[in-house]
């Protein structure tokens, strides 16, 4: 190297503080004007040997990201699965009582979370189902009855818009039961009743029948079977049926009720 040219670069660097000989590493000096005035950090080696390990300290301690709940579960159903086999198959007092402690563990997290659950509709009451289809015996005959109310008061007006097919056999002896039912019903509410004859035979109830002609399929009925009840809706002339075989007055009135009344889902 030319030695005038190593003398001058090594008296240049002296004169600014940055000598070009290697010198052993060593922490820089703080200068306090930069990193506690300025704030410059690490542009101007500002951050300590105690900041560094501070820093490093709290990466070490951030929490490791626990595994999805449903993988926890799958693996403790495998784990009682796998123990009960071992019992079954190795049946130790060992494996035995391992496998009792372990379900038992599981039958009170089970029974916690039954207690929570219960809790949690005590207190929040758009939860709970049992407001809108009370279950308890006092709360459900309550509803029950603001239900037939509410439903005998809609059947003035139902009477105004629908009718009812009434299709029957007189050799059908189911028929002969719910002839009388269906005739009450049309007497108490005003409810106009065609009867239908599949056979041709009459009906004491309904003396006033007419055959059947085709009414049976067009209304949207299969198989022949009978008594059958067909709602009738004489704004929109759609037929809307209402089910098959011998059903009580109650019965009869409500599924009138929902199919013109209730939407469908909104009841449950």
């Amino acid at each position: 190297m030319n030695k005038p040219v190593f003398l001058a670069l090594s008296a240049f660097g002296v004169a600014f503080g940055a000598p070009l000989v290697a010198q052993s590493a060593s922490p820089a000096p703080r200068d306090a004007f930069y990193c506690d005035e300025r704030k410059l950090g690490t542009w101007f080696y500002c951050n300590s040997e105690e900041a560094k390990r501070k820093a490093r300290e709290r990466s070490q301690q951030q929490p490791t990201q626990s595994p999805p709940a449903v993988d926890r579960m799958a693996a403790i159903t495998r784990q009682l699965d796998e123990l009960k086999a071992r019992a079954i198959l190795e049946p130790t007092s060992e494996n035995i009582v391992n496998y009792i402690r372990f379900q038992r563990e599981q039958l009170d997290r089970a029974s916690t979370f039954a207690d929570v659950w219960s809790r949690a509709i005590w207190q929040n009451p758009e939860l709970d189902y049992t407001l809108e289809r009370p279950v308890s015996t006092l709360a459900k005959q309550t509803w029950l009855t603001d239900r037939r109310q509410q439903r005998e008061g809609s059947m003035a007006a139902l009477t105004q818009r629908y009718g009812v097919f009434y299709f029957y056999s007189s050799s059908c002896s189911a028929c002969r039961t719910f002839s009388p039912v269906m005739r009450a019903l049309s007497d108490s509410y005003g409810l106009e009743v065609l009867a239908v004859s599949m056979d041709g035979g009459p009906n004491e109830a309904f003396p006033n029948f007419v055959v059947d002609s085709g009414q049976y399929q067009r209304m949207g009925l299969q198989g022949g079977t009978v008594p059958a009840l067909v709602l009738f809706d004489t704004q929109t002339k759609q037929p809307i049926p209402i089910g098959y075989g011998v059903m009580a007055a109650d019965e009869v009135m409500q599924r009138i009720f929902y199919l013109t009344k209730i939407e469908p889902g909104s009841d449950y």
